[in-house]
């Protein structure tokens, strides 16, 4: 009994591995302010994931000769100067996936909601190439925000990178919101990123978005004020990462970025914190390349891609509608175009409070519905000339008949570019408002009876032409016999209007 007992004992012995096993590991040097500087990992990569003793994660920004700057991206509680660091050897990756859609998670993909665990069904590293060149197709498809403001005027296309660029409090946020809203009746997949945004905040906005818009087909990835820098700092990067999933299937998708001015100072932050050497207004060397290398994924994909799109929809704030600040002029150099919210128009009622002299898409009518297109081809023009005129008529009165004619045209044009939150507009709807325009029903109207027009067009159509809201939602177009026949029921629908002001 004993020999065989001895007998299994050395077989055990002789089947450890007793070679030795080398390991890399670092030691905290210093920690705080969610940095840690490690001491040791030679090994390290740029960006690689490290791991700490008591579970914590952070990953590698700054490689120098005796440290490594390290972005914390959990609470720094329980960290001390001594502890043991791992390297993972690996890069940050988030899940991605259909079982996102309708969740709020952190950057990592980690829910926030009470929806369960996130399915993913597979994950993908936040840092990627943006498309090549050759890889990208021309942007020649609309993306109706519902804005009559912005549709006509400033057309999007899908695959287009539009900054909203304003003062604190003056909509910005309003006018991506109602975009997204607005897609509940296309096939857009929807990822709004909120960056250092207050609690309270994101939940009147993911409310606003679950109340009147299609939440089952959006994504919202959250990294509050109160997260950890780390984890603010990827969270453009995650998001996109999420909305290109589906963007390389042959889909559509949208990512709001809310905003990118707390998210360049999260970075100045963390360069500061990292020994990095500052430049203008503290920011480090390679703020522009952060930003031009976040936006330069959206695009439209060729056909050999799959023919899909990505739509960047970035946020930033100015001071005092300083549109030359370090930050606003990097983004308006990446993007291509802007939608400027001016403070004073904002406080005026005008509402969203777009700057038409400031604002610009550099794609334009190319990607513009031709319905809507064949209705708005002056009205940027004639909107420009009656804020000329009367900037002029406030400095003494006008006799001319003409021109108090043209004054009443374009009052009635700047209340009907002003439009309630959360109340997008269909195509046909915008087709409609600025036919009724164009065609002077509307200077028939009280100016107060303006607002109660548009708000009774969709309803009316509805129930007046059916077959065409079906026929221009669908097409994009407006032939001869159906104009005609669309002019008919908005001239009905303005005399009773007029009717029922008098």
């Amino acid at each position: 009994m004993s020999t065989s007992w001895l007998e299994r004992a050395r077989r055990r012995v002789e089947a450890v591995d007793l070679r030795a096993e080398q390991e890399e590991i670092g030691r905290v040097a210093r920690v705080g302010d969610g940095i840690a500087l490690i001491s040791g990992l030679p090994g390290a990569r740029l960006s690689e994931v490290l791991r700490f003793d008591k579970g914590q994660l952070g990953f590698a920004q700054v490689l120098e000769q005796d440290h490594i700057g390290c972005v914390l991206l959990d609470e720094e509680t329980g960290i001390e100067a001594g502890d043991v660091v791992r390297g993972t050897g690996a890069v940050l990756r988030v899940p991605v996936g259909p079982g996102l859609l309708g969740r709020v998670v952190d950057p990592l993909g980690r829910p926030l909601d009470e929806g369960g665990p996130v399915t993913a069904e597979g994950h993908a590293p936040i840092e990627q190439p943006a498309p090549s060149i050759i890889e990208r197709d021309l942007v020649s498809e609309p993306v109706q925000t519902g804005l009559l403001v912005v549709d006509a005027l400033f057309a999007l296309g899908r695959g287009q990178r539009e900054l909203i660029v304003g003062d604190r409090t003056t909509g910005k946020t309003s006018v991506a919101v109602d975009t997204v809203i607005s897609q509940r009746g296309s096939d857009m997949i929807c990822v709004y990123v909120a960056v250092g945004q207050k609690s309270s905040t994101v939940a009147r906005i993911i409310d606003a978005i679950r109340r009147h818009g299609a939440p089952e087909r959006c994504i919202f990835v959250v990294a509050g004020a109160a997260e950890a820098p780390g984890l603010q700092w990827i969270a453009p990067f995650a998001g996109f990462t999420m909305a290109e999933y589906f963007r390389d299937r042959g889909q559509h998708a949208l990512v709001v970025v809310d905003d990118l001015t707390k998210h360049a100072a999260t970075h100045r932050e963390i360069a500061l914190l990292t020994g990095q050497s500052p430049g203008r207004e503290a920011f480090p060397g390679d703020i522009f390349y952060l930003h031009s290398r976040l936006l330069e994924r959206a695009g439209k994909l060729s056909a050999a891609r799959g023919g899909g799109s990505l739509t960047a929809l970035p946020i930033a704030e100015t001071e005092a509608g300083n549109l030359s600040a370090y930050v606003p002029t990097n983004l308006i150099s990446i993007t291509d175009g802007q939608i400027v919210l001016n403070a004073m128009l904002f406080h005026e009622g005008q509402k969203p409070a777009v700057d038409v002299g400031t604002s610009v898409s550099r794609v334009g009518g190319k990607t513009q519905a031709s319905a809507l297109r064949h209705v708005t081809g002056t009205l940027r023009l004639d909107y420009a000339q009656f804020l000329e005129l009367e900037s002029f008529t406030r400095f003494g009165g006008m006799s001319d008949s003409r021109v108090k004619a043209q004054l009443a045209h374009g009052a009635r044009m700047r209340a009907l570019l002003s439009q309630p939150r959360f109340t997008p507009l269909r195509l046909v709807d915008e087709v409609a408002l600025a036919l009724a325009l164009q065609e002077g029903l509307l200077d028939a109207l009280g100016l107060d009876a303006v607002a109660a027009f548009r708000a009774a067009v969709p309803g009316w159509l509805d129930q007046q032409a059916p077959g065409i809201v079906e026929v221009v939602q669908r097409t994009h177009a407006l032939e001869e016999a159906p104009r005609a026949e669309l002019l008919a029921a908005l001239r009905r629908l303005a005399e009773r209007g007029k009717g029922a002001g008098e």
